[in-house]
């Protein structure tokens, strides 16, 4: 599974506490274009209208050879889940803090796909943690290659 995209920003700012993968409706230049890896998810959510689930914010840009009429890069996706699915992030996301963000896009079998995680934000010494977990990891590994 090629990853296209990943959102590095929401695995920064949220505790990911439960993940789902959706498929995501989309034209044919969206596809091409998600395909060729021009797919940014930062700043993007997920938003639950009618019992379905929509990508907001999400850009996707133009696919450059496609000789059809440019659509908005930004537009709204729907996202295609089970009515399970559907139901369970309802749930969840009254709960006080929670949010739905897209973590990652994917390609799986030709298709392209998106993985959205059930989040909590995290507070600032939560991030400082593991920005200090995160350089003393590096720092060991900067070691242990010097010595060997």
């Amino acid at each position: 599974m090629p990853t296209l995209a990943e959102n590095r920003q929401a695995r920064h700012d949220y505790h990911i506490l439960e993940t789902f993968e959706a498929g995501i409706v989309l034209t044919g230049p969206e596809v091409k274009s998600a395909k060729a890896g021009q797919v940014n998810l930062r700043g993007s959510y997920v938003t639950i209208r009618n019992n379905a689930a929509w990508l907001i914010n999400c850009h996707i840009s133009p696919y450059k050879p496609a000789n059809q009429q440019h659509y908005p890069p930004t537009r709204s996706r729907k996202l295609l889940l089970t009515k399970h699915e559907v139901d369970t992030l309802i749930g969840k996301a009254k709960t006080q803090g929670q949010t739905v963000v897209p973590l990652s896009v994917f390609s799986k079998r030709g298709l392209i796909k998106v993985e959205i995680g059930l989040v909590r934000g995290k507070k600032l010494h939560d991030k400082r943690a593991a920005i200090k977990k995160r350089e003393s990891m590096r720092d060991i590994g900067r070691a242990m290659r010097q010595k060997a």
